[in-house]
């Protein structure tokens, strides 16, 4: 087969490429089933934030539903012409819960009475993440941090990429455990249908996803129904929850509803500096995804225009996050990405759907608990799937590199060991036998430095990619094709992306790609 083959068949095998436009029902619903693959991390995030603050139940619900809402809105800032319109998700992250948990037990220790403390450390959290996003929004929109690109190889990419994969192994396997049966039954029907039922019918190549969470979802109600699963269980499912759900409410669009910051807090600056560290860690991340998604979608290298105007945008959502006040802010979600590699769906028109879906969804209070009840074991196997699909996106950039050079094998395997390794030491999270970073005393200089360093010690992503950026720099035997800069700066062009903008454009309202 010649080389014009190959890529041509290589081409043809994304269903619905990112400038495609699938006919707007469709849309929606392939923008419901990219939203539900994220959906344990959204929920997830609150979970942890609200129980760290002892936040009411009632109010955690309000809250799970303000996350969604801000992520369709910081989804709709990315698709805009201020981002830098790669079909990917917008949604909370796990970066900034080091830094959350420092500001949480900063205004712990100030031992305040006859207040909602709760509500001062959401009021903090809020403050802290508004303050620090206006560092990420001029660094992005500026150009610099676009410039990473020219330090940044296949190398460097490849492992980082497959650490957002790697990072939440922990998870897995134990969120399956909650019922084996359900969770086998889910991740057996996701292979069935994304890689068997997918060859025969167009139905299961576009929504394998939805399909296997509903299999397991319907699974997990039967065996509810039946008795066959305790209400103990974590698959039971939990009608109540739905029944005592509003139809609307109109509160997880209001900002500010846990009171106004105090800017001039003396625990704020602190957290501020803390929590820039998480938002090293997120854009270090958010790089990687722009690559991955780029990739798995079929599309030229981002540019680095593309890198700077992404980044801008994700501080502009964590700043819209700020004022929603849901104790985190955004970044790009690497579970989506994951679903674009077994859909084979990866238009701007599905993304946005979605987004909008989510700007809905909360305003109805039934539908969002009906979410609510998808089973932790199906969560669980959806991570497996999605995650496994990550680690190998980010291995295959390792094509480009020469894996003969003992130099190339060298970086790649230090680095990924580190990753792993350095997190399960630092972070509490994964280990109870971890050593946090505990320096000097609450909102000292030495305490807000071992605040950073231990929110990115804890981030397998950014160890990952720090120990391949000086290594792969600075490691002579190498040169720029064996490191794989040569094939990648031949494609990272605006022509490059302006040629294949006109080859989706050429394509007509619900056409789909000949596989």
């Amino acid at each position: 087969m010649s080389e014009q083959e190959e890529n041509g068949a290589k081409k043809g095998w994304i269903l619905y490429p990112i400038g495609s436009k699938p006919k707007w029902p469709l849309a929606i619903l392939l923008g419901l089933q990219q939203y539900l693959t994220m959906f344990g991390a959204t929920v997830l995030i609150p979970f942890i934030i609200g129980g760290a603050i002892g936040m009411p139940p009632d109010k955690l619900a309000l809250l799970i539903s303000t996350m969604f809402f801000a992520s369709g809105i910081c989804t709709l800032i990315q698709q805009s012409p201020l981002g830098n319109r790669l079909p990917i998700i917008q949604g909370g992250t796990f970066s900034f819960l080091g830094p959350a948990f420092a500001i949480i037990g900063m205004v712990a220790s100030k031992k305040l009475t006859g207040v909602d403390v709760w509500q001062i450390q959401m009021q903090e959290l809020a403050a802290a993440v508004m303050v620090a996003s206006l560092v990420e929004i001029v660094l992005g929109y500026t150009g610099i941090l676009g410039k990473i690109k020219n330090i940044v190889s296949p190398i460097v990419i490849g492992p980082t990429i497959a650490m957002i994969g790697l990072a939440l192994y922990s998870i897995g396997a134990p969120w399956m455990a909650a019922n084996w049966i359900i969770s086998l039954i889910t991740i057996i029907a996701l292979i069935l249908y994304s890689q068997v039922f997918s060859l025969k019918s167009k139905v299961f190549m576009m929504f394998p996803v939805l399909l296997a969470i509903l299999t397991g979802w319907v699974a997990a109600l039967i065996g509810t129904m039946t008795g066959m699963i305790d209400p103990s269980n974590a698959a039971y499912l939990k009608p109540d929850l739905v029944a005592s759900a509003p139809w609307f409410s109109f509160a997880p669009m209001m900002p500010f509803k846990w009171g106004f910051p105090d800017f001039g807090s003396a625990t704020l600056w602190a957290g501020v500096f803390g929590m820039l560290a998480g938002y090293l860690a997120s854009m270090v991340e958010s790089i990687g995804d722009y690559y991955a998604c780029a990739r798995i979608s079929e599309a030229p290298v981002p540019t680095e225009r593309m890198i700077s105007r992404g980044l801008g945008a994700e501080g502009l959502g964590c700043l819209v996050a700020g004022i929603l006040q849901t104790g985190n802010g955004t970044t790009s979600y690497s579970e989506n990405i994951g679903s674009i590699g077994l859909t084979r769906v990866a238009s701007r028109r599905v993304i946005i759907a979605g987004a909008i879906l989510m700007l809905i969804i909360p305003i109805c209070g039934k539908f969002g608990a009906s979410l609510a009840t998808i089973p932790k074991p199906v969560v669980g196997a959806m991570f497996v799937g999605l995650f496994g699909m990550i680690a190998s996106v980010g291995l295959s950039n390792l094509q480009m590199v020469n894996l003969n050079n003992s130099r190339n094998l060298f970086i790649v395997g230090l680095a990924f060991f580190c990753g792993l390794s350095f997190p399960y030491h630092f972070s509490p999270m994964l280990s109870a036998a971890a050593v946090p970073i505990a320096w000097g005393e609450a909102g000292s200089f030495v305490n807000i430095l071992g605040n950073i360093c231990q929110a990115l010690l804890t981030t397998g992503m950014f160890v990952t990619a720090f120990i391949a950026i000086i290594l792969d720099n600075f490691l002579p035997g190498a040169t720029k094709a064996e490191r794989g800069l040569e094939a990648w700066e031949k494609d990272a062009t605006e022509e490059t992306w302006i040629a294949a903008e006109k080859e989706w454009d050429s394509m007509e309202e619900g056409q789909v790609r000949v596989v």
